[in-house]
């Protein structure tokens, strides 16, 4: 099977598709908000965020100085663009999977009793 188009290596690691999908469902983040949800550290999490930034699919943005420093971060257009691409082309490799039906159900009883 071929990959489907959509389909992004960049975003498909769990823990930056975690990132994203996160990410989705608002306009922005603080920093610890999206590293508390997804049960992440602080290096692994500015790792990923600095992969996804890189790519352009996301925007950091850091306020106050000192110890009151806050960060935030959203998806931009693209990586929005990106995100909704990639979960297309995961629905079409799960959607093209062979359920499994009385027919093909028959044929593993039948292999199984060999």
């Amino acid at each position: 099977m071929s990959t489907p188009a959509g389909f992004d290596e960049l975003i498909h690691p769990a823990t930056r598709l975690s990132v994203v999908a996160l990410l989705a469902v608002t306009e922005w983040a603080d920093f610890a908000f999206v590293r508390d949800s997804l049960s992440l550290s602080d290096s692994a999490l500015s790792k990923q965020l600095h992969t996804l930034e890189g790519a352009g699919y996301l925007e950091i943005q850091k306020e106050g100085g000192g110890r009151i420093r806050r960060t935030k971060v959203r998806l931009t257009d693209r990586g929005r663009t990106a995100f909704e691409g990639h979960v297309a082309a995961l629905r079409a490799i799960v959607d093209s999977a062979v359920p499994v039906n009385g027919a093909a159900q028959q044929q593993s009883h039948a292999e199984a009793g060999r």
